[in-house]
């Protein structure tokens, strides 16, 4: 199968292969494709077919199984890819010097294999602190190496589909095609003779999320425990300040590509 990948050196464009030695499951049972050894060719399924199933599944509030297998197809990869290779933060290292410069399908390749293997593991992400937005508090920024933040984009993309169908229309944050605005739509269109508005917040959102409770609520509906591992390893990779490792005991890193997601389910 051939893709189009856009380059990261100088704005070019590269044409790359992926070879077809990639094997994947869909949720549904159906069988993600490669070539096999006796010249068989079998259709690998793009990503946008699996990230439909997936939403089917979740719109049908059918539990999830077997999506591991899902993370084996690099279509999904190269979607993740163009979501977040134009990001500010593409450019900005981690606890290692890797960014989205250089970017080639060998790493797509690398990451597949060690999830196949089960034995990919997340960096500590470097935490920094930035600016309080209405406040002189700072507030803590978790910046992933260029891989995790790859495959977090991929688990966002699977989540999302099958959660999104499920959430709250009165929800607004961190969806698609959501926001202040169809926030304020609806006040304007619905909320007629309302007297009183009450503000309120989450204090360290992200940063207070329970793991036990996050992995209980994943569990209910993803029936998948290598799935549910990776998702474990990612809460509990820790963090780098000042080059001092330190653990995570709840929470998810504020910055990381999948955080959003995770804190709405």
């Amino acid at each position: 199968m051939i893709s189009r990948m856009p380059g990261s050196e100088g704005g070019r464009r590269k044409r790359l292969r992926i070879c077809g030695n990639l094997v994947g499951v869909l949720p549904c049972g159906h069988r993600c494709s490669r070539s096999t050894y006796d010249g068989e060719v079998r259709e690998m399924r793009d990503a946008v077919t699996v990230l439909e199933i997936i939403r089917e599944r979740g719109r049908r509030g059918l539990p999830l199984e077997r999506v591991y297998r899902c993370l084996f197809n690099p279509d999904l990869y190269l979607l993740a890819y163009g979501k977040i290779y134009r990001n500010a933060g593409a450019m900005t290292p981690g606890v290692t010097s890797e960014t989205v410069d250089g970017m080639n399908l060998g790493k797509i390749e690398a990451i597949i294999g060690a999830l196949r293997q089960e034995r990919y593991r997340w960096t500590p992400v470097r935490r920094t602190y930035i600016d309080k937005k209405g406040s002189s508090k700072k507030r803590p920024l978790g910046l992933p190496t260029w891989s995790d933040k790859l495959l977090q984009e991929v688990l966002r993309l699977i989540l999302e589909a099958y959660y999104e169908p499920q959430f709250s229309d009165r929800s607004h944050g961190f969806r698609p095609g959501r926001g202040c605005h169809t926030a304020l739509l609806e006040v304007y269109h619905q909320w007629r003779g309302t007297v009183w508005f009450v503000e309120g917040d989450i204090t360290d959102c992200f940063g207070s999320l329970d793991h036990s409770i996050t992995r209980s609520i994943l569990a209910e509906k993803i029936h998948d425990g290598r799935f549910l591992r990776l998702i474990d390893g990612l809460l509990q990779a820790g963090y780098l300040e000042d080059w001092r490792y330190h653990t995570t005991l709840s929470g998810c890193p504020q910055g990381g590509v999948v955080s959003p997601v995770l804190s709405n389910i």
